[in-house]
């Protein structure tokens, strides 16, 4: 059996290993695939992984072997998983790696814009608290957490994790989930989106992207928050219009965003939020512990193995 990694770079950039996927049949493993050799290199395996690969409908038109796909993420937007179905084609996702993971990076932007470490620390290593008149200076209010509230927006595995480790700085936690009615936590109150954007000093994304969720965060609803607020998104881009938000940040109409994904990635250089005020960026890198890379790599070989042994795992389009 043929199987084929088609961007397999990120995950394993070189300090994991391929062998457990090696064992399960004829592998070949490609960092990184652009579009126009998606079907070449796809042609005669029955089982193909992917991370940011578009699979559409006309792709798997042209690969008749193609039997089974398997995401090499939690979202699987980035596959056309009715026409797979149509097509008796399994579609796997990796659901629960980088849980804690993701939850750190939240919390490591929301640190950053309640005491801008990194700012600061530059500012001393440029020589400035040597050359200070002062004992100590700071350049942006110091924001205390506790006591404050986060409004969590997508509440599943990681958006729980997340609602978790705010909890221990001593921040109340409301959460939105058109899916969820129970938190499961007396400690935690679920309100409409509206409510949890006007009540919230914090507001963190954790929903996947849908025709639902796409823009949800948008000039309209922007003006419901406190212009005190930050913005979290270690979600999808897209969730969040980006022009919206930049033009809140840059008229002083929020308080900061962290965010580890855009609407598009890598994004152009004239994109709005680079540049836009007391907004900080990171490179979609949440999910890129090795710890975490090394469960979705376990998780990819026990998907591929059960489809082979016919107890398919993780499938996303029964």
């Amino acid at each position: 059996m043929k199987i084929v990694v088609l961007d397999g770079g990120t995950l394993n950039p070189g300090d994991l290993t391929w062998e457990g996927l090696e064992a399960l049949g004829d592998t070949v493993i490609y960092d990184r695939t652009p579009p126009e050799l998606v079907i070449e290199r796809s042609r005669g395996a029955e089982v193909v992984l992917v991370n940011k690969v578009v699979i559409d409908r006309e792709t798997m038109e042209q690969l008749p072997e193609l039997k089974f796909i398997c995401v090499l993420a939690t979202g699987y937007n980035v596959i056309d998983t009715a026409a797979a179905k149509e097509k008796g084609i399994l579609v796997a996702n990796i659901p629960t790696y980088g849980t804690q993971s993701v939850a750190q990076m939240m919390m490591a932007h929301v640190l950053n814009l309640a005491q801008h470490v990194g700012y600061h620390a530059d500012t001393v290593r440029a020589g400035r608290w040597s050359s200070s008149d002062d004992w100590c200076y700071w350049d942006f209010p110091m924001v205390e957490l506790h006591g404050l509230t986060m409004g969590v927006v997508g509440f599943g595995r990681i958006g729980r994790n997340s609602a978790a480790v705010a909890k221990s700085f001593g921040m109340k936690i409301l959460a939105f989930d058109e899916f969820v009615q129970d938190p499961g936590d007396p400690e935690v109150e679920m309100v409409d989106f509206r409510t949890l954007l006007q009540r919230s000093d914090v507001v963190t994304f954790h929903t996947p992207l849908t025709p639902e969720t796409e823009g949800m965060l948008n000039a309209e609803t922007l003006k419901l928050m406190k212009k005190t607020a930050f913005v979290i998104n270690t979600s999808r881009g897209p969730v969040i219009d980006s022009q919206a938000l930049a033009d809140a940040l840059n008229n002083d109409e929020l308080g900061g965003a962290g965010l580890d994904v855009l609407d598009v990635e890598p994004p152009p250089a004239d994109h709005p939020l680079l540049t836009a005020k007391n907004c900080y960026v990171t490179p979609h890198i949440s999910w890129a512990t090795r710890s975490a890379r090394a469960r979705l790599m376990q998780t990819a070989v026990d998907n591929v193995a059960g489809y082979i042994n016919r107890k398919p795992m993780n499938i996303v389009n029964k």
